[in-house]
């Protein structure tokens, strides 16, 4: 009876133990995915310095996809692969009169049959807006997101967004603008 309870006891501790390490072991996952780098980082920027009330505003997304990632293109190979998309909040200033996404790149993985179109690397992506009748000179918030799904050669992780947002300052048409990043502009197909 003794040695019966002693192997219950002991199952009981090691049960306990293995239940700990669980709970270690996930927390240590949750701190490494808080502390690591995300897989792409996104930011706007504007292609002159102010906007004027009456002529579109030309922004890039400029996205950075973290070294052994990909991302599928705008237009996915395949029906079931999740595509790049930017998504913007309604707005009583501006409405989204275009998205220019560039072309991917075919890209052969081991669990395809068939080369995938994906972005890698730094990717721009060209927004045109149209501005509402009727904006006043000020300045605006625009937001929206870059939504994606990351994969490496092996798994992809969960679809998700970078969060977007860009200040617009509307000036009187008196006012010139100024270029900002030209090259990046020039990357950009607008039609």
């Amino acid at each position: 009876m003794k040695v019966q309870a002693l192997n219950q006891r002991n199952s009981r501790r090691a049960r306990w133990l293995l239940f700990g390490l669980i709970v270690a072991r996930a927390a240590a996952v949750e701190a490494w995915a808080q502390s690591s780098p995300p897989v792409v980082s996104a930011h706007a920027v504007m292609a002159t310095d102010a906007a004027h009330a009456d002529s579109p505003l030309k922004l890039a997304i400029l996205a950075q996809v973290a070294p052994g990632f990909h991302i599928n293109d705008h237009k996915p190979t395949l029906d079931y692969l999740i595509p790049t998309q930017i998504k913007w909040e309604p707005s009583g200033q501006f409405a989204v009169k275009d998205i220019v996404y560039p072309k991917g790149t075919l890209k052969k993985f081991p669990f395809s049959d068939q080369p995938l179109s994906v972005y890698e690397g730094g990717v721009v992506v060209g927004v045109l807006l149209e501005p509402d009748k009727g904006v006043m000179p000020g300045t605006y918030t625009l937001k929206g997101k870059f939504a994606y799904q990351a994969c490496n050669d092996h798994a992809c992780l969960a679809p998700t967004s970078v969060p977007l947002s860009v200040s617009v300052k509307v000036v009187p048409q008196s006012v010139p603008l100024k270029a900002v990043e030209p090259h990046v502009f020039q990357r950009i197909k607008f039609e």
